[in-house]
């Protein structure tokens, strides 16, 4: 059976997850990206480490980048370690480079990773997605949704 298109598939063991992006940025379209890595940057990942918050893709000569995560050491990888902020290379369709380049080019978005992790084939990946960013009262609305939505739980809990 075919996934749907856009679908980001089966997530076995989530790594780093960008939890603010929600809270920062509308999100529109997420895609499931692969990730070039090296052999100490996989064991690093497999380990649990490995932080995306600060992290952004950006578009250079055709291809798509993941500038800014960092993957710490390895703690055994000796002179065959990584470098922890450099920049990783997105394995993308060239059609959907160039669809999400053309929106952060025309429409001023951002492509924001919101998370990284293991398929159930064991391949790392990346959910990227393209976010347009919230000024301040959007993100007062949407702590006011979300404080009203616990609230609601709660009495509805109470009431039984």
């Amino acid at each position: 059976m075919v996934r749907p298109k856009g679908a980001v598939g089966v997530k076995v063991k989530t790594v780093a997850e960008n939890r603010r992006a929600r809270y920062e940025y509308f999100i529109e379209d997420v895609v499931e990206a692969g990730i070039a890595l090296a052999g100490t940057e996989v064991k690093a990942l497999r380990q649990g480490e490995g932080s995306i918050a600060e992290a952004y893709a950006e578009l250079k000569d055709g291809q798509m980048w993941l500038v800014n995560a960092n993957i710490p050491e390895f703690s055994h990888g000796n002179r065959f370690n990584h470098e922890p902020k450099r920049p990783r290379k997105l394995l993308l369709h060239e059609r959907e480079i160039y669809k999400m380049g053309n929106a952060v080019a025309r429409q001023g978005m951002t492509l924001v990773p919101l998370s990284i992790y293991f398929n159930d084939k064991g391949r790392a990946k990346v959910e990227l997605a393209l976010g347009k960013g919230k000024k301040l009262h959007d993100k007062r609305e949407t702590e006011k949704a979300r404080d009203w939505k616990r609230d609601a739980a709660r009495i509805m809990r109470e009431r039984g």
